[in-house]
């Protein structure tokens, strides 16, 4: 397996096979006690299993997509500001998303994430 020579390459990989929908792919990205937090600070999972059960029904999703906006790497952090499209239980429809991800030893060890309000896509 190619290890990232920066964390910018790592986080590309994390998207682009969150955008595959590969879980093996994504989650390989992570360290195996990596955290992921919505902002500021609540703890939604720890370690590949919790990591894995949450997102699971998220890539069985037909239209999951990330675009990318902008990424800013400084140091071992990276922040991506990002368009996802999914499909919310009220329909289709995207939202905005910032992440800001701690990278060290290779692998994302934590993530925070900012959500924005679902925009549901008009029919």
């Amino acid at each position: 397996m190619h290890l990232p020579t920066s964390p910018a390459e790592l986080i590309q990989r994390q998207l682009e096979a969150y955008n595959a929908r590969n879980m093996d792919a994504w989650l390989a990205t992570y360290a195996p006690q990596a955290r992921q937090y919505l902002y500021p600070a609540t703890l939604v999972a720890e370690g590949h299993e919790q990591i894995r059960a949450r997102m699971r029904a998220r890539f069985a999703e037909p239209n999951l997509h990330a675009r990318l906006l902008q990424r800013h790497v400084m140091g071992k952090m990276v922040i991506d500001v990002e368009i996802i499209t999914r499909t919310f239980p009220e329909g289709p429809g995207r939202l905005q998303m910032a992440a800001i991800y701690e990278v060290e030893d290779g692998l994302i060890q934590s993530a925070v994430f900012i959500a924005g309000e679902p925009q549901l896509a008009i029919t």
